[in-house]
């Protein structure tokens, strides 16, 4: 996450730990991003940088699960992500859109590989590691097709994951963890939602 200048990086890890580089210093101090506060929860599983004295009331969560980090912004507002451009989306629409701003992408690969990261963009990672445009990004298996045929033995059905994850609110969240079940064949995945 890059506010102004700062940038926090955060990685997850296979035991349930997490890692970090403030402005990429490794395990650096971390008590703030760019004059907001950060706290971290205690299992060091939760990020949670405090908007509030510019926006009240919003936050940016990042928790780690496993090897997996996920980014939530809660209590957004017009006035704190009106703005915002990227990856994530139009604040208003929900469209999302290639970097001219105005072309809407609906293909979520042709998105991602719209907003990888370039030479211009600057350095965000403590690392630079593969693949570096224009290379173009690894694409993740469809747990459904390829992955699944190549495996043949899978150890857990989409039934499972399904029921695994039937508790969750959302169906997006749901859609998320069934995927996220079936590709990593680890039911214990819905622990990330």
């Amino acid at each position: 996450i890059r506010i102004g200048n700062d940038i926090l990086e955060i990685e997850g890890l296979p035991d349930f730990s997490a890692s970090y580089w403030i402005n990429y210093e490794h395990m650096g101090e971390l008590t703030d991003l760019a004059g907001f506060p950060v706290s971290l929860n205690e299992n060091s599983d939760r990020y949670t940088i405090d908007l509030g004295s510019l926006y009240p009331g919003v936050k940016i969560q990042v928790r780690t699960f496993k090897e997996f980090v996920g980014v939530k912004v809660l209590g957004a507002t017009e006035t704190s992500f009106g703005n915002s451009v990227g990856i994530i989306g139009d604040f208003h629409t929900g469209n999302t859109y290639a970097r001219d701003g105005s072309t809407v992408m609906n293909d979520f690969t042709e998105l991602g590989n719209e907003w990888q990261v370039l030479p211009s963009d600057g350095h965000f990672f403590h690392e630079i590691s593969k693949p570096q445009f224009p290379e173009k990004c690894m694409l993740p298996e469809n747990p459904q097709g390829q992955r699944k045929r190549r495996l043949g033995e899978s150890t857990v059905s989409e039934e499972q994951a399904e029921a695994a994850c039937a508790g969750l609110e959302d169906e997006f969240s749901r859609k998320g963890c069934v995927y996220d079940i079936l590709a990593t064949q680890d039911l214990d995945m819905v622990g990330a939602y």
